[in-house]
This record gives C-alpha cells, structure tokens and sequence, in this order.
C-alpha cells in the first residue's frame, strides 16, 4: 500500500473511531452518565486531532508543491472527517441538553 493510501485509510479510521466515541458519549449522557460522556468525547477529540494533523499535514504538502491525486477514496476521507467533526460537535449539544434535562427532572421529583 502507498504511503498516500495508508494516509487516508488512517483519516477514515481515525475519523471513525472519533464519530462512534460522540455517539457513545450521547448515549451515556441519555444514562445519566456525565463524566463518562465527557471522557468519550475527549477520546473523540484525540482522535479527530490525529486524522486532522494528517489532513494539515497533506494540505502542506500541497501548498508547497507536492500534488496528490484526488481519488474517490481520498474524497470519502475528508467527507468521513467533516462529518465526523460535526457528530462530535452535535453530541457536545446533546450533552449539554440532557444535562439540563436531567437537572430539571431532579427538580421536579
């Protein structure tokens, strides 16, 4: 495998692992589970740095004059990281509602 392909099948993955991490953190935060939400999304967040290093990493690159093929696959690698992106950026928002959810039924009981 190319060094390019090993690239974008580590953003893919690295993507991912971050997108499923957020939505564990979701599903904990629905639990009640806070500080395990929290730590997940912090995973997520490890993730997400290491495959968008690789992406700055290739955007260099190309600015200073190596050009990489634009393949199918390299395209469903940056769409996999921007969606992922915004999973973990929602499952933030989620989070934080059912907190508030959570805190308004303690109240109420």
């Amino acid at each position: 495998m190319q060094d390019f392909e090993l690239l974008i099948f580590t953003i893919i993955s690295r993507g991912g692992n971050a997108k499923g991490l957020a939505y564990e953190a979701i599903s904990e935060a629905e639990k009640g589970n806070f500080e395990k939400a929290e730590q997940l999304l912090k995973e997520a967040d490890s993730e997400l740095k290491e495959a968008h290093q690789i992406q700055t990493n290739l955007i260099q690159e190309e600015a200073s004059g190596k050009h990489h093929d634009v393949t199918v696959l390299f395209v469903h690698a940056q769409d996999h990281l921007m969606t992922s992106i915004e999973v973990r950026n929602l499952a933030e928002v989620f989070i934080r509602n059912s907190k508030r959810l959570y805190e308004l039924e303690r109240k109420i009981q």
